[in-house]
């Protein structure tokens, strides 16, 4: 009888980047979030307006130019370059933890260590959006061939009610959510990193890829979270994003310190002050 092949074994976790965070922790980034957001809110709700208004100039644009069919994988899209686009609030906590003082010009005039390759990130995670959007065209028509968009009044009759819309969705959300899952561990630490410490684009991305590989419980309730809180503002027309996208970006530079610094992160949690001598860089 013939020797059944040893199983695959699981990729190996690096004590380097694992951190042995509860999943309950990413609450407590949250609750981080939530207080930074609080203080001072004016700079973080002009920031949450902004996301609102770019969504609806979005979906305003995509009707305007009877790009309706590409509507969902957009808004999916945002995900990918939120990261991106949450910059300023990143400096923001980043000014508190320092106990500068916080003003909407330094949010968006940021002074970052890695500027150069923030930009060059960003170009990154958006052409990861388009070829997310691409796909996503891609698939429909594998479904439905040349059959035109019935439009948003039809669809969900289209999807949900005949066998190819419902294999469309599964194919769909597959990809839709390896495409989400990339996107989110290439870039939930690599954005605060390159604004915090001298890095290039492609190193911050792929550590910020082992940090969450390496811890993930806490990530996957992490990335809940976040999904969730996008999901309740897409309900409510976006208008939630006002807050929910200040407080998740609040949120995620806590995250990053845990991960990155966590004996420093521990020190200005515990005291609710910045560390003596803190600067934010790492060492």
């Amino acid at each position: 009888m013939a020797k059944l092949p040893d199983p695959v074994p699981p990729l190996p976790r690096d004590d380097n980047f694992s951190r042995a965070l509860p999943a309950a922790a990413a609450f407590d980034w949250l609750k981080a979030g939530w207080a930074d957001f609080r203080q001072q809110p004016g700079p973080s709700l002009a920031y949450g307006i902004l996301a609102f208004v770019l969504s609806i100039v979005l979906i305003g644009g995509l009707f305007a130019l009877d790009l309706d069919y590409i509507l969902f994988p957009a808004i999916a899209g945002f995900m990918v370059v939120g990261p991106f686009l949450a910059i300023g609030l990143y400096e923001k906590s980043r000014l508190i933890q320092e106990g500068r003082p916080v003003s909407l010009r330094e949010m968006i005039l940021v002074r970052g260590q890695s500027m150069g390759q923030l930009l060059f990130s960003g170009v990154l995670l958006c052409l990861l959006m388009l070829l997310w959007m691409r796909a996503a065209v891609i698939i429909y028509a594998l479904f439905f061939g040349l059959q035109p968009f019935p439009g948003l009044d039809d669809v969900t009759g289209m999807l949900f009610t005949t066998p190819t819309g419902l294999w469309l969705l599964l194919v769909g959300s597959l990809v839709g959510g390896l495409f989400a899952a990339f996107a989110f561990a290439i870039s939930v630490f690599a954005i605060p990193m390159l604004l915090n410490e001298k890095s290039d684009a492609l190193t911050a991305m792929g550590t910020s890829m082992a940090f969450v590989w390496n811890n993930l419980p806490v990530m996957l309730t992490w990335g809940v979270i976040v999904v969730v809180l996008f999901g309740l503002s897409t309900i409510t027309g976006f208008l939630g994003l006002v807050v929910a996208f200040p407080v998740l970006g609040h949120a995620t530079w806590h995250a990053y310190l845990a991960v990155r610094q966590p004996e420093r992160y521990m020190r200005t949690t515990s005291s609710g002050q910045p560390e003596e001598g803190y600067n934010g860089a790492v060492s």
